[in-house]
């Protein structure tokens, strides 16, 4: 049975009428009358009267109305459906986070208009360390990353570095030091350093040790934080002092101090990734989203 036969049933019936169905169809009366008829002989029951003036349903018409009309309601619906999300304007988002890069303004931000100018596409996110959710994003498991720089990027993904900040030294409240603004990291002399493990986000990791011990900075070795913002927490506690993206200052723990670093600084980019040759539209508009977004911070 065509889908059709159904749309010409029904509004027959809802006009009561074929002359003025076939006006509400945008057919002409003859060809409307024809398709009726095959459709009864298709079933093999009559589904209208015809009447002097009009038509009325059989009482097998009026028992395929209501299933009709709802039938056409969902295929209508469904076609809508797919229709929008072919433009990218329902449907999801699977979004991957490096720790700490949703803290960002500028991640927010992109997030938030997204959502702002795509309301019917729901953003997944999903936290993994950098070479997870590169893994993920090539087996399709999320659709769009943002993450921190350095870290070893595929040839299949494209990206484009959002933002640069420095980090900042975290100091238990108290700390002898605590009173300057500004910290040259060879004033800590044998200070532990509070770390993550190196895989939660190797490039940091190395760029942070490396840049203490080229300060002067011999960190005495301490217990890791499972992730970067736990560090500061480990930094309240008394474990020792930590280096985290000046995003995270927003984090207001009790009982720790931020400060800028001296000579040598050291700054921390994030990044979103995405797979080479991306047509999904939910994720091609977040893409021209960002590209949007750094139009307009670098003009030129």
């Amino acid at each position: 049975m065509e889908l059709r036969y159904l749309r010409y049933f029904v509004a027959v019936a809802q006009a009561k009428h074929f002359t003025r169905a076939a006006e509400n169809l945008g057919m002409s009366q003859p060809p409307l009358s024809q398709q009726i008829k095959k459709f009864e002989q298709e079933i093999g029951t009559p589904l209208f009267k015809r009447l002097t003036r009009g038509v009325e349903m059989t009482e097998a018409g009026q028992a395929l109305y209501e299933d009709a009309r709802q039938i056409l309601q969902l295929t209508d619906s469904a076609i809508a459906r797919t229709r929008s999300i072919a433009r990218g304007e329902k449907g999801s988002l699977n979004v991957g986070f490096s720790p700490s890069a949703m803290f960002h303004p500028t991640v927010l931000a992109l997030l938030h208009r997204y959502c702002q100018q795509h309301p019917h596409v729901q953003p997944l996110p999903k936290e993994e360390n950098p070479a997870a959710l590169i893994t993920a994003l090539q087996e399709r498991n999320i659709d769009i990353a943002f993450l921190r720089l350095p870290c070893d990027l595929s040839d299949d993904i494209n990206g484009e570095i959002l933002a640069e900040e420095p980090m900042k030294l975290v100091l238990p409240a108290g700390h002898a030091l605590s009173h300057k603004a500004q910290i040259s990291l060879s004033e800590l002399r044998q200070e532990p350093l509070i770390i993550f493990p190196r895989e939660v986000c190797p490039g940091l990791h190395d760029m942070i040790i490396r840049t203490c011990y080229l300060s002067g900075y011999g960190p005495r070795p301490s217990p890791f934080a499972p992730q970067l913002m736990a560090t500061i927490g480990m930094v309240a506690a008394g474990f020792g002092i930590t280096l985290v993206p000046e995003s995270l200052a927003c984090i207001k723990a009790d009982n720790v101090t931020y400060h800028d670093i001296g000579m040598p600084e050291i700054h921390t980019q994030i990044a979103a990734i995405w797979r080479k040759h991306e047509r999904s539209p939910a994720i091609v508009n977040m893409i021209h989203l960002i590209r949007q977004h750094l139009s307009t911070q670098h003009p030129d």
